[in-house]
């Protein structure tokens, strides 16, 4: 199964995509950081964004998008940014009629690494064994997309196996 997952991030959009196994190994595909700049105005920030997702999606052509689920932060406008992300990328998801999985950070750190509260590099760590990559994938957005993608889809070959319970019946799997 082929999984796009995505960071969603105003400034620094991280893209990646794997395919992932029945038996759970995954092979790296491409990744990539979508940059915008901070002093760009919102709706070209948005559309640089949005038009960089969709380019990859048409490009891998996956079969699921996998997003990190927005969470309540300290920081509004980091916040709104990941949102505003986020909508841009279930449009891009929605117009091509692909299945789209969110998941919360602590829910990707613990499908990877075990603990859901593991930091940024021990992340990365498990990424790149995961992946059998040399090094490990850089900057965080990078690694996080890829996470989330590897997540998605242990999370539907368990769905799939019946060992999650039975998935929504809508096109949104909320995890």
């Amino acid at each position: 199964m082929r999984i796009l997952g995505i960071d969603p991030g105003l400034t620094r959009c991280g893209v990646g995509v794997v395919d992932v196994y029945a038996d759970r190994s995954a092979r790296l595909v491409d990744v990539q950081v979508v940059r915008t700049s901070p002093t760009a105005e919102l709706h070209h920030r948005l559309l640089a964004v949005g038009d960089g997702i969709e380019e990859l999606v048409d490009r891998h052509r996956p079969s699921v998008v996998a997003i990190e689920r927005v969470f309540a932060q300290d920081n509004l406008s980091t916040v709104m940014g990941v949102a505003q992300i986020t909508g841009v990328a279930l449009v891009g998801a929605a117009r091509r009629g692909l299945d789209v999985a969110l998941h919360t950070p602590s829910e990707v750190k613990a499908a990877v690494t075990g603990y859901g509260q593991a930091d940024k590099r021990q992340v990365a760590t498990m990424v790149a064994r995961i992946l059998g990559l040399d090094e490990l994938p850089t900057p965080a957005d990078a690694s996080d997309a890829l996470a989330l993608a590897i997540c998605a889809g242990w999370r539907a070959g368990m769905s799939r196996a019946g060992i999650a319970g039975t998935p929504a019946p809508a096109r949104t799997v909320v995890a």
